[in-house]
């Protein structure tokens, strides 16, 4: 066991192996040996020692406990059930083995046996948490039911029954098990009855959060429209703290609710059950004034009232009565709470919400008004007034960011903006003294001055200024060097990579970023997007491996949490679980990686039919079936990510949202479909059936043939609808969701060129089962296809011409486009050598006949049946062809390596020095990761190459 410890598995094995000759029939010895094998990679024959000892039924502690871990490593939990419930049978009475055996169904999900098996270990030990462990598995059994009226019929009122029982008796004993009362009650929709739980004696059990009772008995009170109560104890609460926000949210629905109803109070006693109503705006003005005037008095500044206010301007002005209740100008107000918090980073992000409050006339004047209370001193008279201490510095950037949000800068000239550049920059290196103790974690005080200059120069650059583009990646990557750590630049400098085609810098971006456990999904697609369809083949690999590694796991990773949410009672806990699962389980990006990563792997590894097949049979692809829960997909993309500072008109929107989720589904939808087409080439080529047979139907072939049809027809109709969806031509912000491939895929031809493909196979499949004799018009159509075929691939070719990098008036510009194209064209290659390979499978055994006949006959001439020629020009042409487009390959990497950027000047931009370094940086960056795409993408057609010189009949 030491030796497995340590992950020493041979030494493991062996010294299993000595006990065993000694002791052959020790349990324990065999499966650790089985541990060891497992870890070696000898799967089967850890598995088939693993059954040996299991058929045993054991019941010693130690067999179970290894034998549990076997399991475990195998992703096998379903045996761990077995295993236990053999030992529970053996020993009725062992608390433990009941346990385990209950915590074993808990891993598979098996709720009805886990409620039998809670009950079985109450009536061993009646210990409560037993009791509650399967009322807990009713309640799982109602969540998981397909049909909800089963639920509300069955499984909540049986546990409902089986907790009252405990109640009457007395005997409940801890804060979990009024949790679970309180869940059942609310899962009913019994509001009163919980309300009367929260509130009566068990209520009092309720302590470990912070108001829990309270939290709890406003939800039920907004449950049961109870108005009075909900003010009456969200008015109570803020004279604990006034700075909970939540409440004055409730504080003022409810004021709202009961004017609306027009609510008074009953007379001669209490206004509700948690006391004092306010039931009209005066009384609601009174009470924020008076918080206002609290915490004047109050040791730390409180936000919370100075907000309120705010808050509740914005309703009455929504309602269309403000000006009558003398609140005061909410430009004047905003003006005192910059005063006061001005030099809070949550300054910015407080006003954020409430800036619509100002008329756009008095945006300029507002600034102007902030920028005058800021302590700036300039050096000498033409210099820009720079902050003193760190103190200023954040008042300034609160100020600046405002002025971003208001429009301010978007409607400056180029010339202006430019100014705005330099000054920000200038202040962001100021600002950096200020920072030197700072350590590598942490961030400097002015990297957001970096930033906004940088989102500036992105509008310069998206209204055609070429060298702006370039002037951000310096300035982040400047910014990058003295703030190691600062997540927002190395996102921002992923983006615009991407966007410049350059994807090898950004692999070592996204990892310094150490993305944890749930981002895989939230900003995975950052890398995803881009990885492949830039030509960096390796990289793309290991990046949806990342991602699939992390979904995988969770699987296994979620059940732990079930199961420790049982042992400490955290039931509320486990819903939420298994909803977290679900919720991965149907992500778009799981989907989407899933598809692309087998995709990927078929380019790279499958040169030939037979290779195809293997790889196709490793990833048990079959084309009838589709894992993909098309109606449950879930974005889970976090598209905030980049902080940005726009207008809300130039922000995502939700309308981008949804259109994105549309495109990506549609992309996922053709990449899934002709992953499953080219998964149905294999099997066609093995069961051939001479014509007229009767048997085609029952063997399967001709259903494998519709198969294919069938996903063509779905194909094309996916086509259609992602060409519909493009003919809006979106635009989502620069920063938003990055757009699919789709666009590209239809305008440079790869899409035509893989439906003809899978078309020509259909006809090769009918040329098969009609024989060469009567079909000279299905040749005629497959000649035609062929050469149709080889006019399509050369147009694709003609597409990624060009020049990757070009220089233009001193400035750089990229054409990703044409990467992009290239990458599209080995992906086309590869899927007609995988159908010309099919062609082959199906001509050949035709010539051997034909041979066999003509040396019969002893005749010299057997006229050659045409399908022959057309076949063998077909596969000389893309031989051809694939070579011309190695040479252009080639030839761009010459380019390439002949690129001598430092000759480039940026004129009219005045670098300084220590940009100047930060500039030449950033250019190789780009220039060796376009030379390395380049590289991988020759690779790969050079391989296809050799493919094809072996296709000759």
């Amino acid at each position: 066991a030491d030796y497995l410890d340590n992950g020493n598995n041979k030494m493991a094995i062996q010294q299993a192996d000595k006990l065993l000759k000694k002791h052959k029939d020790l349990h324990c010895a065999k499966v650790l040996k089985a541990i060891g094998l497992q870890r070696t990679g000898k799967q089967d024959e850890a598995y088939a020692l693993a059954q040996e000892v299991a058929a045993l039924e054991p019941t010693d502690d130690n067999s179970l406990q290894a034998l549990t871990i076997l399991y475990r490593e195998m992703h096998r939990p379903e045996l761990v059930t077995k295993l236990y419930e053999a030992a529970v049978k053996k020993v009725p009475n062992s608390e433990e083995y009941h346990s385990h055996l209950f915590m074993a169904y808990a891993r598979v999900g098996e709720y009805k046996k886990m409620q039998q098996a809670g009950m079985a270990l109450y009536k061993i030990v009646p210990k409560n948490p037993y009791y509650f462990w399967s009322v807990m598995s009713l309640i799982m059994q109602s969540i998981s039911a397909q049909d909800e009226n089963l639920s509300k019929t069955m499984f909540l009122p049986l546990a409902e029954r089986m907790v009252e029982k405990m109640v009457k008796e007395d005997k409940i004993e801890a804060e979990a098990e009024v949790e679970l009362y309180y869940m059942i009650l609310e899962r009913l929709e019994k509001y009163k009855e919980a309300l009367d739980v929260v509130r009566g004696k068990l209520g009092e059990k309720l302590t470990s959060e912070l108001q829990s009772r309270e939290n709890k008995c406003m939800a039920m009170y907004k449950k049961l429209c109870r108005w009075p109560e909900c003010n009456a104890l969200s008015r109570r609460l803020l004279l604990k703290n006034s700075d909970d926000w939540q409440f004055y949210i409730t504080y003022f629905d409810s004021v709202f609710q009961l004017i609306d109803e027009s609510w008074t109070p009953p007379p001669e006693e209490e206004h509700s059950l948690e006391g004092e109503v306010h039931y009209s705006i005066e009384q609601a003005v009174k009470f924020i004034e008076e918080r206002i005037t609290e915490e004047s008095k109050s040791s730390r500044p409180l936000r919370g009232p100075y907000l309120a206010k705010l808050e509740l301007i914005r309703r009455l002005r929504y309602r269309g009565c403000n000006d009558e209740y003398k609140l005061g100008d909410p430009e004047e107000l905003m003006f005192q709470y910059f005063k006061k918090f001005g030099d809070k980073p949550c300054c910015f992000t407080d006003l954020k919400v409430f800036v619509d409050l100002l008329p756009s006339s008095q945006y300029t004047k507002f600034i102007s008004q902030l920028l005058e209370v800021i302590p700036l001193s300039a050096t000498a008279e033409n210099e820009i007034a720079l902050p003193a201490d760190i103190k200023a510095l954040q008042q300034h950037l609160c100020v600046v960011q405002l002025s971003r949000l208001l429009g301010i800068y978007h409607a400056m000239d180029k010339k202006q903006k430019l100014t705005v550049v330099r000054e920000l920059m200038l202040r962001y290196r100021h600002g950096l003294e200020f920072g030197k103790s700072c350590l590598k974690t942490e961030l400097q005080f002015s990297d957001y001055y970096c930033l906004l200059a940088v989102h500036l120069l992105l509008d310069l650059w998206l209204e055609g200024e070429e060298t702006a583009v370039w002037q951000c990646l310096t300035f982040l990557e400047e910014g990058l060097s003295h703030s190691p750590s600062n997540a927002q630049f190395k996102l921002l400098l992923i983006r615009i990579y991407c966007r410049l085609g350059a994807f090898e810098p950004v692999a070592e971006l996204y990892s310094s970023l150490d993305a944890k456990h749930i981002q895989h999904d939230t900003i995975g697609y950052l890398l995803t997007r881009y990885a492949e369809s830039l030509g960096h083949y390796a990289a793309a690999s290991q990046s949806c491996n990342f991602a699939l590694r992390f979904f995988h796991s969770n699987q296994k990773d979620t059940s732990e949490y079930i199961i420790q949410a049982y042992k400490y009672g955290a039931f509320e806990k486990i819903p939420e679980f298994i909803a977290f699962r679900n919720r991965l389980n149907s992500s778009l990006h799981f989907a989407q990686v899933r598809t692309e990563r087998m995709l990927l792997d078929l380019l790279l590894e499958a040169n030939i039919s037979s290779s195809l097949e293997e790889s196709i049979k490793s990833m048990s692809l079959s084309p009838e079936e589709d894992d993909i829960p098309w109606k449950d997909l879930r974005d889970n993309r976090d598209l905030t990510v980049l902080f940005n500072w726009d207008p809300k008109d130039r922000d995502i929107s939700e309308e981008h949202r949804k259109l994105s989720l549309e495109e990506e589904t549609m992309w996922l939808r053709i990449r899934s479909l002709t992953l499953r087409l080219v998964s149905g080439l294999p099997p066609l080529s093995h069961t051939i059936q001479p014509k007229n047979s009767e048997k085609t139907a029952e063997n399967g072939v001709s259903s494998k043939i519709d198969t294919i049809r069938s996903l063509l027809q779905q194909l094309e109709a996916a086509v259609d609808s992602g060409k519909k969806f493009l003919e809006q031509k979106i635009q989502y912000p620069v920063l938003g969701p990055p757009p699919t491939r789709m666009a590209g895929f239809f305008s440079n031809g790869s899409c035509q060129c893989q439906t003809s493909l899978f078309y020509l196979v259909s006809d090769i499949y009918e040329l098969d089962t009609n024989g060469l004799e009567d079909s000279a018009e299905i040749q005629e159509r497959i000649g035609n296809s062929f050469k149709s075929l080889v006019e399509r691939l050369t147009d694709l070719f003609n597409k990624c011409k060009g020049d990757l990098i070009e220089v233009r008036d001193g400035t750089l510009k990229t054409h990703p486009n044409l990467l992009e194209n290239l990458v599209f064209f080995v992906e086309t290659i590869s899927i007609a050598l995988w159908v010309s390979s099919y062609c082959d499978s199906v001509l050949r055994p035709f010539k051997s006949n034909l041979q066999k006949k003509k040396k019969k006959k002893k005749e010299s001439s057997v006229a050659m049946p045409p399908v022959f020629t057309h076949f063998l020009d077909y596969v000389t042409e893309l031989q051809t062809l694939t070579s011309n487009v190695i040479d252009h390959i080639k030839g761009l990497e010459i380019i390439l390596t002949a690129l001598k950027l430092e000759e480039l000047s940026f004129k009219d931009t005045l670098l300084l020095q220590e940009e100047k370094k930060f500039t030449k940086t950033v250019q190789e960056k780009v220039q060796s990761s376009y030379h390395h795409s380049v590289q991988e993408i020759g690779e790969l057609l050079k391989k296809r190459l050799d493919t094809i010189k072996k296709l000759k009949i």
